[in-house]
């Protein structure tokens, strides 16, 4: 009895104790939740999904990706088909949706194709900013290197120019499907209509997938059916690259013209054989980077101005007509002349 007595008494001196302000701990405040809408940049994983994977175009671009990681420290990365093919970005991108990933920078193969799985994205917060897809109606923004149909008559004007003004020519695409291709050869042809006359395009868009051996196919078949073709524009980036060499096979460097969207890792050998007279390209690196600048600027709530500068060549200056698609002024041309200045 006693021993129970001295228990309630110590139970009940260290109550008066704890009410008098005694050193007992004190109930910890409740957690604070934060936000989840801009998570901290040590956590992003944002991911670039290209046309194709393996090619040194978007291997280039890659580069900028990586690039962009490192110095805004996030997880930056690059993904895509092993061929051009649309239907196969749409696995890949669910596959991202699925791993909660922060942003999409995508470079579609065929926007119309992937605007079901860009909503889904985008209803699942997931931020998408496109390239060389200005038709897109499921992304954030669209980032383009400049504005492509004035692109197209550039390249127009220098296929004309070497041409004499006059005789048969023809145009590739990669896809029937790509917005970008096709605003280059549209606005090619609108220029050969309105300032050419002496000029005519034969046969139709010559399709190649990406692909510099259909490329090369295409234009063999070309140049057997149109014995006095002097022109030839490509779009895909591997496209010179194969017309340039059956065009090599033929000997007709001397009486031929080829212009079109490449690079000097792709295109140079044939530069400097004159079976591809002129490239005209920006940086993908460039363009990978400023992808995924826009991107984090959405995740962190801020927004694009015309006239911004996000800080990277060729993207000074930003254009747009309708604040979703935003355009720089990044191309150049290149010949066998300056090519050695663009070692990518």
């Amino acid at each position: 009895m006693k021993k129970i007595t001295l228990v309630l008494a110590l139970v009940l001196a260290l109550a008066v104790a704890v009410a008098c302000g005694g050193t007992a701990a004190p109930t910890p405040p409740p957690a604070v939740t934060q936000p989840t809408e801009a998570p901290a940049a040590k956590n992003l994983n944002m991911a670039t999904v290209v046309k194709i994977a393996g090619i040194n175009w978007f291997n280039r671009m890659e580069e900028g990706v990586k690039k962009f990681g490192a110095d805004n420290k996030v997880t930056a990365f690059e993904k895509g088909p092993e061929k051009a093919d649309a239907a196969l970005q749409i696995p890949i991108l669910e596959d991202l949706i699925a791993q909660k990933v922060n942003s999409l920078c995508v470079i579609p193969m065929s926007p119309e194709t992937l605007e079901p799985v860009l909503k889904k994205a985008m209803d699942n917060k997931i931020v998408v900013v496109t390239h060389e897809a200005s038709n897109q109606q499921n992304m954030h923004a669209d980032i383009e290197a400049f504005d492509n149909t004035a692109f197209g008559a550039h390249l127009m004007d220098n296929l004309a120019q070497r041409m004499g003004e006059e005789g048969e020519y023809a145009v590739f695409v990669g896809s029937l499907t790509s917005k970008t291709h096709n605003e280059w050869v549209d606005g090619a042809i609108a220029r050969q209509k309105e300032k050419y006359p002496k000029m005519k395009l034969v046969a139709d868009k010559q399709e190649t997938a990406d692909d510099a051996q259909k490329a090369y196919e295409k234009a063999k078949e070309l140049l057997k059916a149109y014995p006095n073709i002097k022109g030839f524009q490509g779009s895909a980036s591997t496209d010179v690259a194969g017309i340039g060499q059956a065009i090599e096979e033929a000997g007709l460097a001397d009486k031929t013209v080829v212009v079109g969207t490449s690079l000097p890792s792709i295109a140079g050998k044939f530069l400097k054989t004159g079976a591809v007279d002129m490239i005209g390209f920006w940086d993908p690196a460039d363009a990978g980077y400023a992808c995924n600048k826009i991107a984090l600027m959405f995740i962190n709530g801020e927004k694009l101005a015309p006239g911004m500068d996000l800080g990277i060549p060729g993207y000074n200056s930003l254009t747009t007509k309708d604040n979703k698609v935003w355009y720089g002024s990044a191309w150049v041309d290149v010949t066998k002349e300056n090519m050695d200045k663009y070692p990518f």
